[in-house]
């Protein structure tokens, strides 16, 4: 199954999560910082949404009040709350 949310707040336009089960097979991101982004996506293949949201939920980034990754905790707590 996909998932796609838009992010706010940060410089990331659109995420994309593939997702069998409570698993992340593929996490695609349009927009922001290119390198951190694909690194993300790569180190979250295959956790579970609880698993990633633990790690990510409320990273900050510089001087603003969420980050790309508080914004992939955020869209997969949403995204839990739907495909239930």
């Amino acid at each position: 199954m996909i998932y796609e949310f838009t992010p706010r707040g940060t410089c990331s336009r659109k995420m994309i999560v593939e997702y069998e089960g409570d698993k992340i097979i593929s996490l695609k991101v349009i927009g922001g910082c290119s390198g951190n982004l694909q690194g993300i996506a790569a180190m979250v293949k295959g956790m579970s949404f609880s698993e990633v949201i633990s790690r990510l939920e409320g990273i900050k980034c510089g001087y603003k009040d969420t980050s790309c990754p508080d914004q992939l905790a955020r869209g997969l707590k949403e995204m839990e709350l739907t495909i239930k």
